[in-house]
């Protein structure tokens, strides 16, 4: 398989509407998860409805640089935002919106650059943040791709693949972070869906 360098703006739309249909599959067992902040069963059902709020701006973009959809899909999310899960991916994604500003494509500098842009507009948008939650594993993943283009890596599957790996790891960790889920024997709802 050949090196991709470069992401345009319609294979970011594409690679979210995969995620997206991956999320609307595993919604019902992210549910069965949810134990806090609230155990009310609905964050895999809140991430989907607010992914779905995402696409729908992302297809509507009349921009298909990097930079209209990134922009468009922050809008969506923050319009279509359910829960506390779906508000914290609405600023993951204005974090990933407003580092793709103005590119017409980004290269595996720039998206580690905007998925560390991503985790601290997500910090700062939670009043009382709380490590072992999804705003962990975002941090996390963001690390790995920053760590991954720091050790050279330019072809951005490789930083992806790289950077999923770590999202799964820390999500794994989360019960050691987060009494209430170990208690329960699950791992952050919201992480598992990010």
């Amino acid at each position: 398989m050949d090196k991709i360098i470069n992401i345009a703006g319609q294979d970011l739309r594409d690679m979210f509407s995969a995620a997206t249909s991956w999320l609307e599959k595993s919604s019902a067992d992210i549910d069965a998860l949810n134990v806090f902040p609230v155990p009310d069963g609905d964050t895999g059902t809140n991430m989907m409805l607010t992914m779905r709020s995402t696409m729908e701006e992302a297809y509507r973009a009349p921009d298909h640089s990097a930079s209209g959809v990134a922009h468009a899909m922050a809008k969506g999310a923050l319009m279509g935002a359910r829960g506390n899960s779906g508000v914290i991916l609405s600023q993951i994604w204005r974090g990933l919106a407003q580092r793709l500003e103005g590119k017409e494509l980004f290269n595996a500098v720039e998206l580690a650059d905007a998925l560390q842009s991503s985790a601290t507009i997500a910090y700062k948008g939670v009043s009382n943040p709380v490590e072992g939650t999804m705003l962990t594993v975002m941090k996390d993943a963001a690390r790995e791709a920053k760590n991954q283009v720091e050790q050279g890596q330019d072809d951005i599957i490789t930083v992806l693949e790289a950077t999923v790996n770590a999202a799964g790891d820390s999500v794994a960790r989360t019960p050691r972070l987060l009494k209430v889920l170990k208690d329960a024997g699950v791992v952050d709802a919201g992480g598992q869906g990010l």
